[in-house]
């Protein structure tokens, strides 16, 4: 008897989700989540070419007006990690609508803004709002779908955060040109609004997150230190990483008090995590193999794609002349070959072993980027430029949606909150060291190169002196003809260094991304799910 009343108890599948499905179509979701994905990225980029115009509209410098983008990014990234214990303690669904309602008001108050010193202000609230919407939607996409939709709803998230950037400039330069800079943070309010409404209508916390908040109940544990480490070492890194060459990095003072601030905030808030009962960040995550090895990948894909989204555009305005407007077109054909690849993949990931996909997406961007390199010079024209771009980004979604997918392999389902929260903020912080580092190397190797012409550049040299006199005829005063030669031969020199700079990022670029192959193999592969129960932990 009692054999018979145990057997069927065994062999009943174990559903950390109690059989939950949500209420509502799941692809319905997924597109009411990944509308504000899109709202916030795209506002990660739409500023940047408007820069000019806001510090010309509100009496400011250049170097004051990038306080606009540092202020959202600081926010930003300080939100990040600690966005997965402010879902888990207030409710995903309430944390969630809470920060579309922030970013919503605050770009509002950013078009209203009478000065500077407001703008920065509403654009500090703007990034803790947008910083907490990345991690929820990404989770609530990993509860909503089972193992073996996860690929696919990855893919629609994907696409937004990729495609978004890629415009972003371009629109960007389109609303300035034609109205107002304001409007670049006006036309975030429709999009708040309706994702407010449809979030209301569509989501919903699944019966575990509920359980643990109402265990929780009323008693709110607050790890001050940590959230106090946390903040100051973020805060301080984005300023250093923003900042940096602009001071000519440890020549200041005040960057180098930031990167030690940082550095030993870091390493505390560590410590403190890892010993902390109750963390804002679990730590301990990086024990299993899977979720390291994804962050570490992701770490890459933001030095990667946010990387390539500044070389490309600043090559294309700096050295051949192209318009703000224009060099973010060719950008965008990159977003449209990343909105094809991104259903492929997302089917792809569910069918064949994760890790080869993934190993492929290395090689394949890779070579794009070796490709680039070899391609890259100051006679290319617009559609050469945009195909670099096309092919830089065919391989990035076999990179994107499996490294996710494994990312969530062994990890209890209380832990996705903290999973998604990591992925978002090493993405972006990859990406903010990958903007800086490039930058760097670009002035540095630019000045190399430099002076390595110049020291050919000298009289008796046959090629000087026949490109000295072919630019000296046709003036009848023989001394400023030559002043005019010289001149105009060490603007060519500045130009050919700057673009054999270019060409040696983009190389270095495509010798790290292969040396990434190899590791993928460290990660385990993926269990295959029995229909869609998720695998029991």
């Amino acid at each position: 008897m009692s054999t018979a009343q145990t057997r069927p108890i065994a062999a009943a599948p174990v559903d950390p989700m109690g059989g939950w499905t949500p209420k509502h179509n799941r692809w319905a979701v997924a597109l009411t989540v990944t509308l504000a994905t899109f709202m916030e990225v795209l506002d990660t980029s739409i500023a940047n070419v408007a820069l000019p115009h806001i510090a010309g509209n509100l009496s400011a410098d250049q170097n004051e007006s990038t306080w606009v983008l540092t202020s959202y990014l600081v926010s930003n990234a300080i939100i990040l990690p600690i966005s997965a214990w402010l879902a888990t303690s207030f409710g995903r669904k309430r944390f969630y609508m809470t920060c579309v309602a922030l970013f919503t008001v605050s770009s509002f108050l950013c078009g209203l803004a009478p000065s500077l010193g407001i703008l920065v202000l509403f654009r500090v609230l703007q990034g803790f709002g947008g910083g907490g919407l990345a991690p929820s939607e990404q989770a609530i996409l990993a509860d909503t779908f089972p193992p073996s939709m996860r690929g696919m709803a990855f893919a629609m998230y994907g696409m937004a955060v990729v495609v978004a950037p890629a415009i972003g400039p371009t629109l960007g330069g389109w609303i300035t040109d034609n109205f107002d800079w304001r409007w670049i943070f006006y036309i975030n309010v429709p999009i708040g609004i309706l994702s407010l409404f449809l979030t209301q209508r569509m989501v919903e916390d699944p019966p575990y997150l509920q359980a643990e908040r109402h265990k929780r109940g009323n008693k709110l544990s607050v790890d001050y230190i940590g959230l106090g480490l946390i903040a100051l070492a973020i805060g301080c890194l984005q300023v250093v990483l923003d900042k940096g060459q602009e001071a000519d990095w440890f020549a200041s003072a005040w960057i180098t008090i930031c990167l030690a601030l940082a550095i030993t905030s870091l390493v505390a808030w560590i410590v403190w995590e890892w010993r902390h009962p109750n963390p804002i960040v679990d730590i301990k995550l990086f024990k299993r193999r899977n979720f390291a090895t994804a962050m570490f990948f992701t770490f890459v894909l933001g030095i990667v794609l946010f990387g390539t989204t500044v070389v490309i555009p600043q090559f294309l305005q700096s050295l051949l002349g192209y318009s703000a407007m224009k060099a973010g077109e060719a950008l965008s054909g990159g977003g449209f070959a990343m909105m094809i690849m991104m259903p492929i993949a997302g089917v792809l990931v569910s069918r064949v072993d994760a890790r080869f996909m993934i190993a492929t997406g290395f090689a394949m961007t890779a070579a794009s980027l070796y490709h680039m390199a070899t391609h890259l010079n100051l006679q290319i024209d617009f559609q050469t430029a945009a195909m670099l771009r096309v092919y830089q980004t065919l391989g990035l979604a076999f990179i994107f949606i499996p490294s996710n997918t494994l990312a969530y392999v062994g990890i209890p389902r209380n832990k996705n909150n903290q999973v998604s929260g990591m992925n978002a903020f090493i993405r972006n912080i990859g990406g903010s060291i990958g903007i800086a580092v490039i930058t760097t190397f670009l002035t540095r190797l630019a000045q190399q190169h430099q002076t390595y012409m110049v020291a050919h550049a000298v009289n008796g040299n046959y090629t000087f002196d026949r490109l000295l006199r072919s630019l000296s005829q046709g003036s009848a005063d023989a001394g400023v003809a030559t002043r005019q030669a010289y001149a105009r031969i060490y603007g060519m020199i500045q130009a050919q260094a700057l673009t054999l700079a270019y060409v040696d990022v983009v190389m270095v670029m495509a010798v790290v991304v292969a040396g990434l192959i190899p590791l993928v193999f460290l990660m385990k592969r993926a269990p295959k799910a029995s229909g869609d129960q998720p695998p029991a932990h």
